[in-house]
């Protein structure tokens, strides 16, 4: 199985595009700089991830970036995510749920993978869509009958996807990405959480 470090620029068909140092909106050079780097210096690669959320009154919540670190260093990133739910589940239908975000985080990562793979294999993509859908029985989230499962038991999952490649290289690029992908690995794997309750 691929690697994304592994990849090598190999199209069939080659295009100024694909051979330009830019391929799907990504500086190839830059990304084979930081694949070789972490090579070199595995601490560079290490990452870490937080969210500081505050709840705003009903099912409003606002979840507060203030940035990540990476190989040791802090980088600022101020954002904040605002989350609600439909009117149907008590809410004011203001912002998506956190269904919605989650599934297109899932959604959102792979096709970060997709499209820097395709780059580093030098196919450059016309089309991308991933779609994703998963069906909650609100009786085990509602605490009506313990035997259903609060959240999914599977989901489906459709990518759309074109360019120049090869039908082989885009099979080759489909299992790489579902191999190397962050959140296709976190929702696919049973991730511990650790929880600390502080109260007052």
């Amino acid at each position: 199985m691929s690697s994304i470090s592994t990849i090598a620029p190999t199209p069939s068909k080659t295009s100024a595009a694909s051979s330009a140092a830019h391929v799907n909106g990504l500086d190839v050079a830059a990304l084979r700089q930081a694949i070789d780097a972490i090579r070199a210096d595995h601490a560079q690669g290490g990452t870490t991830w937080r969210i500081t959320s505050r709840w705003m009154g009903g099912t409003r919540s606002d979840h507060h970036v203030a940035g990540f670190t990476i190989g040791g260093s802090f980088v600022e990133r101020p954002f904040v995510i605002r989350i609600d739910e439909p009117t149907e589940l008590c809410g004011t239908n203001a912002f998506p749920n956190p269904q919605e975000y989650l599934l297109a985080a899932l959604n959102a990562c792979m096709m970060v993978g997709y499209s820097a793979v395709a780059a580093l294999m030098g196919i450059e993509l016309s089309t991308l869509e991933v779609e994703t859908t998963g069906d909650i029985d609100l009786r085990g989230f509602l605490g009506i009958d313990a035997d259903v499962a609060p959240g999914y038991r599977q989901l489906e999952q459709v990518v759309r996807i074109a360019g120049n490649g090869t039908h082989e290289q885009f099979e080759q690029l489909h299992r790489t990405v579902r191999a190397t992908s962050p959140n296709f690995f976190n929702l696919t794997r049973a991730v511990p959480v650790n929880a600390r309750l502080v109260v007052g």
